[in-house]
């Protein structure tokens, strides 16, 4: 495996860019191959099947890129799909509700957390899976916000019908007393500076991207997989989608400023 390789990254939409924004902060010797499969969001409403099926066509495109390793920067794919697809590949691959798991457990003091997410990544109880493996007595609220992601890829991040919206959402892990909040999407630390003064200065918000560059910095490294510094031949960071690339540039230039030059549009059907 070449070490200097690129790094997939792979969401529905823009919500996975702040993945790519931890890894580009925390490895920035890294090259990096996003894709967002803005044709197809969201995924969070898809089933199991259908979500599986996307995962593969995008890892094997991926793939086709010569990625030394996928991170499914999405949490509807990490739960559904990441325990198929990731023994189909001969390459790591990781997923975003670990890494955020196991943050919420260590920072939660009364042992109350709240999980806010689609409602497949809600619905597959992944986090409450997960949580309770580390810490069985852990009392976990999850609670579906499927409207958030669409506000978010509209670039409603600061407007009153977000705040309206997502107020509605939290007011039920709120009457919980719940010390702990996830972000269970990776469009949602787009809305952090909302989520957090609805929630109060009292509540811990988790944010899995961060967790989860630290994680891939660790297993690159156990792998003797990191890259090894150079001069870069070739654009470092590459950016594909399957629909809307120059509204995906646009967004995604205010989440990475100056690295994104263009977003090439694919057709994900043909892998």
């Amino acid at each position: 495996m070449d070490r200097n390789a690129p790094i997939g990254v792979f969401d529905s939409g823009v919500g996975g860019l702040t993945v790519a924004r931890e890894i580009m902060r925390q490895m920035p010797e890294e090259r990096l191959v996003y894709f967002g499969d803005t044709a197809r969001l969201p995924y969070g409403s898809k089933s199991q099947e259908t979500v599986i099926h996307f995962s593969r066509q995008i890892l094997r495109f991926l793939e086709s890129r010569g990625v030394k390793a996928i991170v499914i920067a999405c949490n509807t794919a990490s739960a559904y799909a990441l325990e198929t697809v990731e023994k189909e590949v001969d390459i790591p691959v990781i997923g975003v509700v670990n890494a955020g798991a196991r943050t919420a457990v260590n920072a939660t003091r009364n042992g109350k957390i709240g999980v806010i997410g689609t409602e497949g990544t809600i619905s597959s109880g992944i986090y409450t899976e997960v949580m309770r493996k580390m810490k069985p007595d852990i009392e976990v609220t999850g609670k579906s916000c499927p409207l958030l992601v669409p506000l978010v890829e509209e670039g409603l991040l600061h407007d009153s019908v977000t705040d309206e919206i997502a107020s509605r959402y939290l007011s039920v892990l709120k009457g919980r007393y719940i010390d702990t909040l996830v972000l269970g999407c990776t469009h949602y630390p787009l809305l952090r500076s909302t989520l957090g003064r609805l929630m109060g200065s009292e509540v811990t918000l988790v944010n899995p991207a961060y967790e989860t560059a630290i994680e891939l910095k660790q297993l690159l490294k156990e792998r003797q997989m990191d890259c090894i510094p150079q001069d870069a031949a070739g654009e470092k960071y590459q950016f594909y989608v399957s629909d809307l690339a120059e509204k995906f540039t646009a967004f995604a230039t205010s989440i990475l400023p100056n690295e994104v030059k263009e977003t090439k549009k694919i057709n994900i059907e043909e892998y």
